[in-house]
């Protein structure tokens, strides 16, 4: 039953994913470039627009690592209602600056995943969607300054996110 449930929340997302960009909003911009091997490694979900697996969750954390074939193994754990959930995927870049990805839960279906926002120590990163509709802010650490996530929150705001849809994720 809890694969059907799975199965089912997933399908729904890819739906949201491959929606278009809002009118009137130019396209979503990847950054520059990243160092592969120094993305890697676990990042805790500090900021993120929910999607419903998300709403009301706690403790987000994020690992990659890269496989023999040079894609990034994604293993995503969340606590919602007491219980631990773990979501794995599979990473596929897409450009030679390492900044846009393909993320598959399920084969066939690969949803965009650009890394829009990246503190140059890899401290803080940010990924985002084309359509804007979600949206992960991630730091090495789950107590990110306050500053620096309101910086985080005012550039996010110009790319065209909503701030008012992007929620603190708490970590205990």
């Amino acid at each position: 039953m809890e694969i059907k449930y799975i199965a089912t929340i997933i399908i729904l997302i890819s739906l949201a994913f491959f929606m278009s960009c809002k009118e009137g909003q130019p396209p979503l911009k990847a950054i520059d470039s990243l160092d592969i091997q120094k993305f890697m490694g676990d990042w805790y979900v500090v900021g993120v627009i929910p999607n419903f697996i998300e709403k009301g969750a706690t403790n987000g954390l994020e690992s990659y690592r890269l496989d023999e074939n040079g894609n990034v193994r994604i293993t995503y754990t969340l606590q919602k209602n007491g219980k631990q959930k773990k979501m794995n995927a599979k990473g596929f870049i897409q450009n030679d600056k390492n900044t846009i990805w393909k993320v598959q839960f399920f084969w066939p279906v690969k949803f965009p995943y650009y890394v829009i926002d990246l503190d140059e120590n890899y401290q803080y990163t940010v990924i985002g969607v084309p359509n804007r509709k979600y949206v992960w802010i991630m730091s090495r650490d789950p107590n990110i300054p306050q500053e620096t996530y309101a910086s985080i929150l005012d550039r996010l705001e110009q790319k065209g996110y909503e701030r008012s849809k992007i929620k603190k994720m708490e970590h205990n």
